[in-house]
């Protein structure tokens, strides 16, 4: 029997290569991926991500590249994605593991804030199962809570978006988007720093300069603390699949 690993997905506003590119790599290489969304109906990427809409000259830099893209519109297309089951439905035992992609625009609210996905990391995580968490995915996690209070993240190392990637997408294009890269006022690295039991636990990696490729591993980062794995942004999107794979296939 092929190993199965959740997908929760809002219905709008996730990044389009933190899901397209893990699901590639476990379609691949035979392992399912179960997507499940707030009402049980197919979600929808950030479109702006897909197509670079009102971008304008940033439109290379910040728009998703087109090995994201294409493995997003692969991935829209398959039987799995249209056919999600909803939150409610999730049972923790069914699966090996959880992927939690990341995205910045305000509809990624109800993923970061649902008690529900929550609960699950947290008992996904208790049966020493894997939790991989890119981007903002890293808050999802950093929010799951122990009956005592405190993280899942409490005691172990992550990274996450850096404050300096937010900022510097919010700084580019605040005239004309607003806060459209503010999910919240505070950034991500702040508030996962919060959930650690030291500040020093949060690895930032090599600076975030270009994005790894299926073929060029090297530029993309991520972190690995036994069953937990972190990364960054898309341009990680890689490299955290490949080692995904990898514990997947050793556990």
């Amino acid at each position: 029997m092929s190993k199965k690993v959740l997908m929760p997905l809002p219905k709008e506003h996730f990044d389009p290569t933190e899901t397209g590119v893990p699901w590639k790599y476990m379609k691949n290489n035979n392992i399912q991926v179960i997507f499940t969304t707030p009402d049980g109906k197919p979600a929808r990427a950030d479109k702006r991500m897909v197509d670079g809409d009102d971008l304008k000259f940033l439109k290379p830099l910040l728009m998703a590249h087109k090995a994201g893209r294409d493995a997003y519109l692969e991935m829209i297309a398959s039987e799995e994605y249209l056919n999600p089951i909803s939150w409610n439905d999730v049972n923790s035992h069914d699966y090996n593991g959880i992927i939690l992609p990341g995205g910045h625009d305000k509809g990624m609210r109800e993923y970061l804030e649902s008690s529900k996905l929550q609960s699950v990391v947290c008992e996904l995580m208790k049966s020493k199962k894997i939790v991989a968490a890119i981007c903002h995915g890293v808050v999802l996690a950093a929010r799951s809570r122990y009956e005592d209070g405190k993280s899942i993240l409490f005691g172990k190392k992550t990274t996450s978006l850096l404050s300096i990637q937010e900022m510097a997408a919010y700084h580019l294009t605040r005239l004309w988007l607003k806060d459209y890269y503010l999910t919240y006022p505070q950034t991500v690295e702040d508030e996962v720093k919060e959930s650690l039991e030291n500040r020093n636990d949060f690895i930032r990696g090599p600076l975030p300069l270009f994005r790894d490729t299926e073929n060029n591993l090297s530029p993309g980062f991520c972190l690995r603390d036994e069953n937990y794995l972190s990364a960054r942004w898309p341009g990680d999107a890689h490299v955290f699949s490949a080692k995904l794979l990898e514990m997947l296939q050793e556990s």
